[in-house]
């Protein structure tokens, strides 16, 4: 079974700093996709960042420059460190798992989902 656990959510002033984590188990990195993607209130369910197994990155347009997407294979783990935050980054953070030799954009192509972690950022 595969679990996916977010953690490091919170609230913090517009240009402020987050990391998020993404803990897994029963999921192999090498050759798999992980993904990071954002829901605001009203909103669909959109991709922030990609990575897969070889350390190549996706990053949607509106967080270019601004978040970097990392992952520890020892430790099972995905990263999304957040920086120059602003209002609009304000959602619910998912982590997603996506068993292929390629990374999709569409949450449809993810199979594991963690809970989400809130981020609020106020300007």
């Amino acid at each position: 079974e595969v679990r996916v656990v977010e953690s490091g959510g919170g609230s913090v002033q517009a240009g402020g700093s987050l990391r998020l984590s993404c803990a897994t188990s029963g999921y192999t990195y090498g050759s798999n996709c992980m993904g990071w993607f954002r829901q605001a209130p009203g909103k669909e369910r959109a991709v922030v960042a990609t990575i897969y197994g070889d350390g190549t990155t996706y990053y949607a347009d509106s967080v270019k420059g601004r978040f970097t997407i990392s992952q520890d294979n020892a430790e099972n783990s995905v990263y999304l460190q957040m920086n120059s935050l602003k209002p609009e980054d304000s959602a619910m953070y998912y982590c997603a798992a996506r068993p292929s030799s390629s990374c999709g954009g569409s949450r449809d192509e993810y199979n594991y989902w963690g809970q989400g972690t809130q981020v609020t950022v106020s300007s």
